[in-house]
């Protein structure tokens, strides 16, 4: 059995995933009357250029037009300034809120734009404690090639709810039919805000926990992982404490999990764990 995980090591994993912002130097993303995002000062000269009522005083204007903003987003990819991702996201100013339009994968951390995405722990509980299957990312990613990560996960696109994201991520990357999907059950929700090297990344985690048989063993179904392992959760948590050798927003993801199924024996480290997660993410 791996020993207690460090809790100074998962509270820097925590630390890590959420940069700080004030908004410090981002210029307001405006569409319509609405604040939807946040982006660099750098973005205003080429927005500009290539749609000039982008330009507002001290902030950023998106067209309100859906095909204007095609176009913009577009216009963007091929100057290099943003990747295509051929899926299209809605637009929100607030979660829970209306979707305003649709976006562009790509764009969302170029615009500093909201966005949902699901993630699932697959978990196997036997008499020697609770595992958890971890998947490798294949090495073709272009984001975080190679990490570690959950059974599956996945953004929320256009159209979808999150629970019709979970069972179709669920099938397409972990070969997990819908039926046994659909036994999943809600976990927590976890915001952050962390700034990559694609963007600025405001992100909204619907977390799903789904039991699966001790016989049941998950596969690569469309090359998203290369491979999967059933694992301690416990060393899990202590992978996460002491490596970096985990996708950036995992270990939010499961030190939840761990605080939910009992593994911070500390109480002093269990309450420091849950008010960093719980710490207001934007």
């Amino acid at each position: 059995m791996a020993p207690p995980a460090d809790p100074a090591g998962l509270l820097a994993r925590i630390a890590a995933c959420r940069s700080p912002f004030v908004p410090g130097r981002y210029l307001p993303v405006r569409l319509g009357a609405s604040l939807v995002g946040w982006a660099p000062p750098a973005l205003a000269a080429p927005l500009a250029r290539i749609d000039p009522a982008t330009r507002a005083d001290g902030a950023i204007a998106l067209p309100t037009a859906q095909a204007r903003l095609d176009r913009l987003t577009r216009a963007l990819a091929e100057e290099g300034l943003m990747r295509w991702r051929g899926e299209e996201f809605d637009l929100f100013a607030a979660p829970g809120g209306p979707p305003l339009g649709r976006i562009d994968r790509g764009a969302l951390p170029v615009f500093g734009l909201l966005a949902r995405g699901t993630h699932l722990n697959g978990l196997v509980r036997r008499p020697e404690g609770v595992q958890l299957w971890v998947a490798r990312r294949a090495a073709h990613r272009a984001l975080d090639p190679g990490k570690l990560d959950h059974l599956a996960a996945g953004g929320v696109p256009a159209g979808l709810t999150p629970w019709q994201t979970l069972v179709k991520e669920a099938a397409e990357e972990a070969a997990i039919p819908p039926a046994l999907a659909a036994r999943a059950r809600p976990g927590a929700r976890l915001a952050y805000t962390f700034e990559r090297a694609e963007g600025l990344r405001r992100d909204l985690l619907l977390c799903y926990d789904l039991d699966l048989p001790p016989g049941f063993t998950p596969h690569p179904a469309d090359g998203e992982a290369e491979s999967f392992a059933l694992w301690p959760l416990a060393e899990v948590l202590d992978r996460i404490a002491r490596t970096e050798d985990f996708k950036f927003n995992v270990p939010l993801v499961v030190i939840d999990l761990a605080l939910r199924e009992g593994l911070i024996g500390d109480r002093a480290h269990a309450a420091a764990l849950r008010a960093a997660l719980d710490a207001p993410g934007w």
